[in-house]
């Protein structure tokens, strides 16, 4: 970002409301995905996070920055073990909400389980979040909403940023720190940018008020450190006003600890020492649009996708031995190419008719190195390969039928092919499992009234399907669980209403209603209470999320901004055979309040709090614990001394407030930290 957008930023958040086109200068536009019903412009409250959001309320990483949506909530997973962090977008998690980067799917092909604390947000121009709704025309998935992570795209002739930011503990000594630069250059026909961003972290510490277990014994939280960086480099030509082709390398890289549940000890299951040594993933990409006169348009996109990771387990708290039964290296080298076409016919009169297709070949290759430092029991395992194509049609119409009102009709053909299927074991050898293909259609509508130049309301309904993982349909998960060949997708209707609307130049309302009816709900169910406990992937029966969402920003003085988003969800799964079957990970109640005083003009004060009542949460063995109750107090402060220059300071968790997002995994306590930017 340049030196002129850190002071607008600024600016929009103690003095004037921003201005939306200066917002959307450094916007990488075509990494934006289709959105049917936008906002009439975004705030806090509204479906997009911003580059200048992330920095004013310290969100370094996905999962915090997502939080400042209503609707839009982030966990650990199930049972906290594997020490990854999770989005829920009303309800719907990360193998129902797909995550792209510049419209690019970031896909997993074994399990799709992203860690969504691992993507970096320094170097983002935008998060678009897509709830409930998300277009036909961005491919499968999407049965409870969509992600995308928009990069940023040079604005002048040559143009810089840096910043550098550390994170202190309650006891002031240093946990970590991270980093951004950014050099670009836009020519009149063409433009290059390269950028890169890290974060280091030794640990975090945990609140004063944890009490110390026989497993922990507070402090500094045991394996909690993590590594985490990403480069993005992109060149693009633009030979007229219209026509822009682009091609984009990303990578990113992260190694983390795994922190033990602080009730168990010993650790259950006892090979819980676990460790990433690396979880890395490369993106090579091609973007185009392409004007074709009156006629209407076409885009290209072309993707390469690599993703390799590793899973150490231990024998102990000391990390150096794998030589128990049960102790391994999990590898993981993943492969997907495939690219997508959209046609938009515009030159018919009072519509915009849009055609899609997709296509995607992935591969997934897996081994384990058995009790790799025993003499006796080590043993490899041969390289398992799984490998299934999607492709997926689409077309989508806008009937304008009057200058205030859109209807917008979709229907989509998805295709999932399991091409092979391996496993290993030692009684069976290398062989394969029943291979097939599963197919879906979609339906979507939606209709948007403009009643007035400062006013909309909309209602829409969409019906979308997703289809089961590898890892869900074939996974023994080390000898706990059952495979189920059988697995069918599962589908969500998702039916809302809602209103935005801003008063003058000051104040903008957001409201929604929703409602989501999910059918052949896959769960992870307990088949044999043991020991071992195995449990399996299956259809358990039907559900229904539903909620509210408010959303509010207000300019209510030259020196005082305030804004607020709210939200209140429900969730219940009915399962006949599982009467007390809980859905995990989300809070009824959420929200988040922030104030902007800015007592000079190069000085803004801006506190913020955010909450959420109990969640239910697995407990190792069976059953079920509410957890996760919050009220965090957080604070930063500002200062501009130059244009070009600002210093921020502040604090995350004030009141040090000691709680669980999983069962048996405390959060961490009070953290303090400093940061600086440079940009021209």
């Amino acid at each position: 970002m340049h030196s002129l957008m850190r002071i607008v930023a600024v600016t929009a958040l103690g003095g004037a409301i921003t201005d939306v086109q200066a917002q959307e200068e450094n916007v990488f536009s075509l990494g934006k995905i289709t959105v049917a019903a936008p906002r009439l412009q975004s705030d806090i409250g509204d479906d997009v996070v911003t580059t200048d959001e992330v920095w004013s309320f310290n969100r370094n990483t996905l999962d915090e920055a997502v939080k400042l949506i209503p609707g839009v909530t982030s966990t650990f997973d199930s049972t906290g073990r594997r020490n990854e962090r999770d989005i829920l977008v009303r309800g719907f998690g990360r193998l129902q909400v797909p995550l792209s980067i510049d419209g690019i799917r970031v896909y997993l092909p074994a399990d799709n389980r992203l860690d969504f604390s691992r993507f970096l947000t320094q170097d983002l121009a935008q998060i678009q979040v897509q709830k409930g709704y998300a277009s036909v025309l961005e491919g499968p998935g999407g049965m409870g909403g969509a992600i995308n992570l928009v990069t940023r795209k040079p604005t002048k002739e040559f143009e810089m940023q840096v910043q550098s930011g550390a994170s202190f503990d309650n006891d002031e000594s240093s946990d970590g720190w991270n980093g951004y630069a950014m050099v670009g250059t836009r020519q009149d026909r063409y433009y290059l940018q390269a950028s890169g961003s890290y974060l280091d972290r030794d640990h975090w510490r945990l609140s004063d008020d944890f009490r110390p277990t026989a497993i922990e014994n507070g402090g500094d939280r045991d394996s909690s450190d993590n590594r985490d960086w990403r480069v993005n480099v992109k060149a693009g030509w633009t030979p007229n006003a219209t026509d822009e082709y682009s091609l984009s390398y990303t990578a990113q890289s992260g190694a983390k600890g795994a922190p033990l549940h602080v009730g168990n000890n010993p650790p259950n299951p006892p090979n819980s020492y676990w460790r990433w040594p690396w979880w890395d993933i490369k993106n090579l990409y091609w973007l185009s649009t392409t004007q074709l006169g009156e006629l209407g348009y076409v885009k290209t996109r072309l993707f390469h996708n690599k993703f390799e990771n590793a899973l150490y387990a231990y024998d102990n708290a000391t990390y150096t031995t794998q030589s128990a039964n049960g102790r391994f290296r999990s590898i993981y080298d993943d492969t997907g190419y495939g690219g997508s076409v959209e046609f938009g016919l515009l030159s018919i009169p009072r519509n915009e008719l849009k055609a899609a297709m997709h296509y995607r070949h992935d591969e997934h290759m897996e081994r384990n190195l058995n009790r790799p430092t025993s003499p006796a029991f080590s043993s490899v395992e041969p390289w398992q390969t799984t490998e299934e194509v999607t492709w997926s049609l689409a077309l989508e119409n806008t009937f304008k039928a009057s200058e205030a009102i859109d209807l917008v009709a979709g229907f989509g053909y998805d295709n999932n092919q399991l091409k092979q299927a391996q496993e290993f074991n030692a009684t069976a050898g290398l062989f394969g499992y029943p291979i097939g293909d599963s197919h879906a259609t979609s339906v979507q509508a939606l209709a948007r009234w403009r009643y007035t130049d400062g006013a909309a309301l909309h209602a829409s309904i969409s019906s979308r399907t997703r289809f089961p993982t590898i890892f869900e349909r074939y996974s023994t998960r080390f000898g706990t669980a059952v495979p189920n060949p059988q697995l069918d997708p599962e589908r969500a209707i998702n039916y809302e209403i809602g209103w935005d609307g801003r008063f003058g130049d000051k104040t903008s309302l957001t409201a929604a209603v929703f409602y989501s009816d999910v059918q052949d709900v896959i769960q992870t169910i307990v088949v044999a209470a043991g020991p071992p406990q195995l449990t399996q992937t299956s259809n358990v029966g039907d559900g229904e999320f539903y909620g509210v969402e408010l959303g509010f920003d207000s300019q209510v003085t030259g020196r005082l901004r305030l804004g607020a988003n709210y939200s209140y969800l429900k969730r219940a799964i009915n399962d006949p055979l599982q009467p007390n079957l809980k859905a995990t990970g989300t809070p009824t109640n959420t929200g988040f309040v922030y104030a902007s005083y800015r007592p000079i003009e190069l000085l803004a004060i801006m506190p913020s709090i955010e909450f959420a009542d109990a969640r239910w949460s697995d407990v190792t063995g069976g059953g079920y614990r509410q957890v996760g109750k919050y009220t965090l107090i957080n604070l930063q402060i500002q200062y501009q001394p130059l244009a070009g220059i600002e210093f921020a300071a502040g604090a995350r968790n004030l009141r040090d407030a000691n709680f669980q997002l999983a069962d048996g995994y405390p959060e961490a306590g009070r953290t303090f930290f400093t940061k600086l930017d440079i940009s021209f």
